[in-house]
């Protein structure tokens, strides 16, 4: 991985460090249905850290997907959510460490995370990050 510094500061292992992070296990529930449906989860607090500033970084980050054999287990995932707010983690890679994770706990046929963080600056990020099971 390229460790070069930008000219803010970080380097693109501060980016790539967020793979490394032990994060509570997402636990699931079986699925009693084999029909298509769609499952949404909101967490309209969600907070984290941001890794150059050290300013949190607050937003409603949403989990819809399409389940297989597994649902999400929603105590779980508040504890999982939760472990963000003293994280240094960039909002871009919060959301997609959270597909990547919900993804590897249930295997849902498809699933979309998308993040809607606070304005910062006047700038308000909105990320989405997207799976669909290879047929």
């Amino acid at each position: 991985m390229n460790k070069k510094s930008t000219r803010f500061g970080y380097t693109s292992a501060h980016a790539g460090a967020s793979g490394k992070i032990e994060l509570p296990e997402i636990e699931a529930w079986e699925n009693q249905y084999k029909r298509d449906y769609t499952i949404r989860i909101e967490h309209p607090e969600f907070t984290s850290v941001c890794p150059k500033t050290g300013l949190p970084d607050f937003g409603v980050i949403t989990v819809e997907y399409v389940p297989d054999k597994l649902c999400l287990e929603l105590k779980s995932i508040k504890y999982y959510f939760l472990q963000y707010r003293s994280l240094g983690i960039f909002m871009e890679n919060s959301v997609n460490r959270i597909l990547d994770d919900v993804v590897r706990a249930i295997k849902p046929r498809s699933c979309v995370v998308t993040g809607e963080f606070t304005p910062r600056g006047g700038i308000r990020s909105v990320i989405t990050a997207e799976y669909r099971r290879k047929k």
